[in-house]
């Protein structure tokens, strides 16, 4: 399986004061990633407020993402847990959905040792049925995969890509040093994907994707051909609502702007609560400003 091109973190939308998912409203989400020529979508990731879904939830929302995709684009099923035993329940789960790949995520707040993280990732590798993303973000997590880490986790087969969300260029740079082709980089974060992938890296895991869907993918087309003067036209068109969607807690901001669009109900659960009326107001100004996408 290759990983390049534009991968949507897509949001979970829900009913009234987030009492239950929205599946209908989630089914249109879907078909516009699809329409909109993206090469994939995470459910169940951060930008999903996985931490708020029950297992139950969790398990039905991937399953019902593979159904609506129906194979047109790759559905990479956020599986990660700080509880090994955990992520290879979910990962097993999603493998039994028929998922193209999992993403899975630094185990957050126990804080393990690299010899721990080696082993963690290694552990879910080996049961998952399809390729495994691994998910580094030392801001959410508190824990950072080093690039030495990264060197072992090359032995162990299951394990394809990387999505480094790690804001550091120069430990990215070294994963591409020490470990060239070996692992599909993709950025973690919006506003560094013009450097990423000037280092080699393939594309995005994107949270304005949800928003802006067609320009992120013919920007992300132009960076992998090779010609960064097109791509950076479209970035620098789309930079300061990159930055505006992390002026709260993800997914605080994308969710309010998907929300003003009209495409889901603002609705997050707790403990995320709405964006703060002052920025939410500054927010929309950068919408406006940035305009649709097309």
């Amino acid at each position: 399986m290759q990983f390049q091109g534009l991968y949507t973190a897509i949001v979970t939308p829900f009913e009234k004061n987030g009492t239950a998912i929205d599946y209908d409203v989630y089914a249109k989400l879907v078909e516009l990633q699809v329409a909109a020529g993206v090469a994939g979508i995470v459910p169940c990731g951060t930008t999903g407020e996985s931490p708020t879904l029950s297992h139950e939830e969790h398990s039905e929302l991937i399953k019902r993402t593979v159904k609506l995709v129906a194979g047109r684009i790759q559905v990479i099923a956020g599986t990660g847990s700080n509880s090994t035993s955990e992520a290879i329940e979910l990962t097993r789960a999603a493998c039994a959905d028929r998922v193209d790949a999992v993403m899975i995520v630094n185990p957050y707040y126990n804080k393990p040792t690299q010899d721990g993280l080696f082993e963690h990732f290694k552990a879910i590798a080996t049961v998952a049925s399809v390729p495994v993303m691994v998910y580094n973000i030392k801001g959410r997590t508190a824990v950072n995969i080093e690039p030495e880490t990264f060197v072992r986790l090359m032995a162990v087969p299951g394990i394809a890509a990387i999505k480094e969300a790690s804001g550091d260029l120069g430990q990215m740079a070294r994963i591409r040093h020490l470990c060239g082709d070996r692992f599909s980089m993709l950025s973690g974060d919006d506003n560094l994907t013009p450097p990423v992938m000037s280092l080699g890296g393939r594309g995005v895991v994107s949270v304005l994707s949800n928003l802006y869907p067609k320009r992120m993918a013919r920007m992300v087309a132009h960076y992998l051909a090779g010609n960064f003067a097109e791509g950076n036209k479209i970035f620098y068109s789309l930079l300061d609502v990159m930055q505006a969607i992390f002026w709260e807690t993800n997914p605080i901001p994308i969710k309010a702007a998907v929300a003003h669009r009209g495409l889901c109900a603002p609705d997050l659960r707790l403990p995320m609560t709405p964006m703060s009326p002052g920025k939410l107001a500054e927010f929309l100004k950068v919408l406006e400003k940035t305009g649709a996408d097309a």
